[in-house]
């Protein structure tokens, strides 16, 4: 018998730059496509408010709080094609700011995760403009059966993150990423969601900025590490179909998580 898919989901691979009113209409456009092609969950990179590379002064002063114009475009174009947006946003926070992702639908802001882990690695430091999010219980929602959990980009790297979203209940880790460029970068990021969806037997979801910036590489990857859709290095959408039944399967034949559910982990 065939599996009913229980969501259809897209990735948009773009360029957000220094002008937010374009990144706004780039953002209305992509959803648009992605909503012509069945998508009901639609994820935008991280920074996909604001980006300058590199970062400097004007990131606070582009910054915006919660109830800003950013949120308010998201909830009018998910409202206008009945889908769900995440994306990133730079959250006003002082003379710092916030790496926030925001997911909304119709109905407004749904869920918020503040970046934890800043990226001041590879030559980078985030750290100097950016706060990192307080290590608070993770927020998600559920769409068509699945339950939904954010992180961001250099997250990815640290794999209790992701331990703590399944622990508070997801099927699906969404992670829009500004993935740099760098010797061996584009492995290791297809590598980590890989390893991040096997571990977890969960879905990841991730939309990254294209070159020359970013890797690209936005990909679906299903909980045993199979790619089941992506872009390449341009911009492009991507679109798949998840369904709550392919978590549960795998969970099942998964005997270490079997013993986790009793609280018995094997050394």
């Amino acid at each position: 018998m065939s599996e009913i898919p229980a969501l259809t989901v897209a990735v948009c691979q773009f360029s957000p730059t220094a002008s937010r009113a374009n990144n706004r209409s780039r953002i209305a456009q992509l959803t648009a496509d992605a909503a012509a092609r069945g998508a009901r969950l639609v994820v935008f990179p991280e920074y996909s408010s604001y980006f300058v590379d590199p970062m400097d002064a004007t990131l606070a002063e582009n910054s915006e709080p919660l109830d800003g114009d950013f949120v308010a475009s998201l909830q009018a174009t998910a409202s206008a094609h009945d889908v769900t947006i995440v994306a990133g946003l730079v959250e006003s926070a002082g003379e710092r700011v916030r790496n926030t992702l925001v997911a909304v639908d119709a109905t407004g802001l749904r869920a918020t995760y503040r970046k934890q882990h800043l990226y001041d690695a590879f030559g980078q430091t985030e750290s100097d403009w950016i706060e990192a999010g307080e290590l608070d219980a993770p927020e998600t929602l559920e769409i068509g059966g699945l339950r939904i959990a954010m992180m961001t980009c250099y997250d990815l790297r640290f794999p209790e993150v992701a331990r703590t979203l399944v622990d508070a209940g997801a099927d699906v880790i969404v992670v829009p990423a500004e993935w740099v460029r760098g010797p061996l970068k584009e492995h290791h990021w297809t590598t980590l969601l890989a390893a991040r969806a096997i571990e977890n037997t969960v879905y990841v979801v991730s939309a990254d900025h294209p070159t020359p910036i970013g890797v690209g590489h936005s990909q679906i990857v299903d909980p045993q590490g199979v790619v089941l859709a992506g872009v390449g290095t341009g911009e492009g959408i991507a679109v798949a179909d998840l369904a709550k039944d392919a978590v549960t399967r795998v969970r099942g034949a998964n005997p270490v998580l079997r013993l986790r559910r009793y609280g018995v982990v094997p050394g």
